[in-house]
């Protein structure tokens, strides 16, 4: 991971600090949430049509379109999105729907091409959404094809990702959006990685998802042999970008930094540090070889989630001792994910439709689900 390293030893020396006193970052107060802001249909469903639609999302990393004439398909809250990169390497978005009747241009997947035909009529865009052929044109009637183009989407590619706004009424100013965080991404250069594996998990509505990713007081209860077994509980240092966040913990060996010199710190093995980009990204590196790349989005019904994870490598892995290194931390991370932390958002899922609870309480150590919280009401005007 190419952090620069004064700021990797100054985060190691906020947690040290910090581990030393017993104290942790924190809120200015306690937060309360509503349970209906987690049951309310209505109520959800504006909030995911104002968070998710209307601003920028990380639909693809920039690595999934390595080439010239690639392309990939990705349906996000049931929006069907065709994202390609042309001939000057310019990566583009569309909405994969044919313009002649709404079928599918290109069918789910990624890969190399630069044509697309509709698969119901055949008519053929170029990738750069452009009508350039209509299947049997001379019995169609008179129609103009310059004037047909596939509905395009607001694509930006910045700090490895393709960020596309899915709202095609919207256009989006990237750099106010991202805040700096940008600039913090670029230092982890995902654009670098290999992608060693991507899958898609079904997980728990999305807010009781995304409250796990962002929980740094859950790790000796629920992974106390994956994440929890090198954390430790409940001890963060967090810094916010406008709505996004990056947040350290502190590893079991921390102290450890009392009897090293500073000039020979080695922060990485230290801390796990988490980047969490609003409202549905999160990047865990883990010791510069492997990241976890999770990209997470409400199901239509609302009732659960799609996440897509990917896990990338710092470079391809080649022996059959970088395979198996790559093959444990992909392991480590579902299991984490999927067994562990989605297992017990499912719980509390039931817990909520149980009418147990009236509200839910943040601590002022959870700072970083309280920053999300607010940051949702921010934009929904609540």
């Amino acid at each position: 991971m190419a952090h620069q390293k004064n700021k990797m030893v100054a985060l190691a020396k906020r947690l040290l600090e910090h581990n030393l006193n017993g104290t942790t970052d924190q809120a200015e107060t306690i937060l309360r949430k509503s349970v209906s802001d987690y049951t309310d249909k209505d109520l959800i469903q504006s909030e995911v049509d104002k968070v998710f639609k209307n601003f920028p999302l990380p639909i693809a990393l920039s690595i999934e379109l390595p080439d010239n004439g690639t392309y990939k398909t990705f349906d996000a809250i049931n929006i069907p999105i065709l994202i390609t990169r042309d001939e000057k390497g310019k990566a583009r978005a569309f909405i994969n729907v044919c313009k002649h009747r709404g079928a599918p241009v290109c069918e789910k997947g990624k890969g190399r091409k630069t044509k697309f035909s509709c698969t119901y009529h055949g008519w053929t865009y170029d990738n750069k959404g452009k009508l350039i052929n209509i299947f049997k044109s001379d019995t169609f009637g008179d129609i103009d094809k310059s004037k047909i183009k596939l509905t395009e989407l607001f694509c930006e590619e910045r700090s490895g990702f393709l960020w596309v706004c899915i709202n095609p009424d919207h256009n989006c100013d990237l750099d106010n959006w991202m805040s700096g965080f940008d600039e913090e991404l670029n230092e982890i250069g995902l654009g670098n990685w290999h992608l060693y594996k991507q899958r898609t998990l079904s997980g728990p509505s999305w807010k009781i998802c995304w409250d796990g990713y962002l929980d740094g007081y859950h790790h000796h209860m629920v992974h106390p042999e994956t994440v929890g077994k090198n954390t430790i509980v409940n001890l963060i240092a967090h810094d916010t970008y406008g709505p996004h966040q990056r947040f350290a913990f502190g590893k079991k060996n921390i102290n450890e930094l009392t009897e090293i010199n500073e000039k020979d710190w080695e922060p990485e093995e230290y801390i796990r540090l988490i980047h969490s980009g609003f409202p549905n990204l999160s990047i865990s590196a883990i010791l510069n070889q492997f990241c976890l790349v999770s990209m997470v989005y409400p199901t239509q019904d609302l009732e659960g989630t799609i996440t897509v994870q990917n896990i990338l490598c710092q470079k391809k892995p080649k022996t059959e001792k970088e395979v198996k290194e790559a093959e444990d931390f992909s392991d480590l991370t579902l299991k984490a994910v999927k067994d562990e932390d989605y297992v017990m958002n499912f719980k509390i899922q039931d817990g909520i439709n149980s009418k147990g609870n009236s509200e839910f309480i943040f601590g002022k150590n959870e700072p970083i689900q309280q920053h999300y919280h607010n940051w949702i009401d921010k934009l929904c005007n609540k």
